[in-house]
């Protein structure tokens, strides 16, 4: 079989004169468990290969844009879609980001074969299945969850020289325990780049305890409330933080991060948010947390351009001890607003200066409050000041006098990432978590549990 790395000088030499292209190779392997009523039910191992052509086309006032991806081809077969990509591009119409393709040379290991995982990265998890299992029955509760590993590999090449290889190994655990005719529930989550890490009893005890904690219900009606929120649902908060935070919506008037009062040309760059000394970054050599050092882009956004391709992608601070340090910038809109080239690095950290204990140390010195297990269904109410409405799930505690007493129904939240960040009481030390609402999309996060001051829970939410 051809190599992904012959793949891409392939289609690199298809292009042709006075077009300038990328071209990117994703090959991923990937082996999941599944499990449900204490028992396994599916397991499988999956491959597959795409392949992403960007083409640059010169057209009347400019340059067009032509990108397509297509699965499982040969050499012929990327021919033609570099044929077709090249089409497309011809008739577009001009690409407002259009920049010259990422220059360079090749790169240590690009020749390299694509990684891969297998049944073994998950055998640890299916033999402690079965204690689990056991566990379960005996305290006559019900066991469900998904195990994930993946391995990607992707190649870049572009007409400007550039060849580069990255590795991006994920994985992601998620257990729910439910009992009582299923009308208690409890979930948790873990992210690993190999499962080396995850205990998976632990992670049943914590099963075990949410739902010991639900055996007392307690009515609390909505209102505003000291919570602790989990790294898990600071996660969720953190990652639509910096989804939102593109520096030319905010340059032009139309998000939280724009200078406020404005309506155009200016952002909150240097402006303090919080006083609590926390910081947010992106590191692709984060420990624990390693990405792509380099943009890897098949489609442009707000935050990614198709033509920045193999362009560097450092260490960025977006937040720095509570002050709005940058915003996330393709080389277009770096030019449009004035402020610093930042690509994001595809990971998220929060940190504080002096973070310490876990999620329950943060009940201490809570008269009343809530804690909460997870969130899920978020979604954007006001782009102007970042106002967020979603549903807590699987569990929300009652905590008074520094300890959980029991728990309550599920509410509908109003918060604000950005304004929420001012209102931090206390956080605890930074670990790696997983998003529930984005850990499909985003898995690489390191957050500290918050306890924040008047969390707005506006009205009950049926289920569990």
């Amino acid at each position: 079989m051809t190599t992904s790395a012959e793949l891409v000088e392939i289609a690199l030499a298809e292009v042709g004169p006075g077009l300038g292209a990328a071209v990117l190779v994703s090959q991923s392997s990937t082996v999941n468990l599944r499990w449900a009523l204490s028992g396994l039910t599916t397991n499988g191992l999956t491959s597959s290969r795409t392949v992403t052509v960007i083409v640059g086309a010169p057209v009347s006032g400019g340059t067009s844009a032509g990108v397509l991806s297509r699965e499982g081809l040969d050499a012929e077969g990327v021919r033609a879609l570099v044929r077709d990509t090249v089409a497309l591009a011809r008739e577009g119409e001009p690409a407002e980001d259009a920049a010259p393709f990422v220059t360079g040379d090749q790169l240590p290991g690009f020749t390299d074969p694509a990684a891969e995982t297998g049944a073994s990265t998950l055998a640890g998890v299916a033999e402690a299945l079965g204690e689990v299992f056991g566990r379960s029955r005996a305290a006559g509760r019900e066991s469900f969850g998904f195990a994930l590993h993946e391995v990607v590999t992707t190649w870049l090449g572009t007409t400007g020289g550039l060849r580069y290889r990255h590795e991006q190994p994920r994985g992601t655990i998620e257990l729910t325990g439910k009992a009582a005719a299923r009308s208690r529930s409890a979930y948790v989550a873990g992210a690993t780049r190999d499962f080396s890490d995850v205990d998976v009893l632990a992670l049943d005890d914590e099963i075990a305890t949410r739902l010991r904690w639900q055996e007392r219900q307690i009515e609390v009606e909505p209102g505003r409330f000291t919570t602790i929120l989990p790294p898990t649902s600071v996660a969720d908060l953190m990652i639509y933080y910096l989804w939102s935070a593109d520096a030319r919506s905010a340059h032009e008037g139309r998000s939280v991060f724009s200078k406020l009062g404005g309506t155009g040309g200016g952002t909150r760059v240097g402006e303090k948010i919080s006083d609590t000394p926390l910081s947010l970054l992106s590191d692709p050599y984060h420990f624990g947390l390693g990405c792509a050092d380099r943009v890897l882009a098949g489609a442009s956004s707000p935050t990614a351009s198709v033509f920045d391709n193999g362009l560097p992608a450092p260490a960025a601070t977006w937040l720095d001890q509570g002050t709005i340090s940058a915003l996330p910038t393709t080389r277009f809109s770096s030019e449009l607003t004035g402020l610093p080239v930042v690509p994001p690095a595809d990971n998220l950290v929060l940190t504080g200066t002096d973070g310490t204990g876990s999620t329950l140390d943060l009940l201490e010195g809570v008269d009343h409050g809530l804690l909460l297990s997870s969130m899920w269904y978020i979604r954007e109410v006001d782009p102007q000041t970042l106002l967020l409405t979603g549903l807590t799930r699987d569990g929300v505690y009652v905590v008074e006098n520094g300890e959980v007493v029991g728990a309550t129904k599920n509410f509908r939240y109003n918060e604000s990432p950005v304004d929420l960040l001012g209102r931090v009481e206390a956080y605890g030390a930074t670990e790696i978590c997983l998003s529930r609402e984005w850990g499909e999309w985003f898995t690489r996060t390191a957050m500290p549990a918050l306890r924040i001051e008047g969390f707005n829970m506006s009205t009950v939410a049926e289920g569990s």
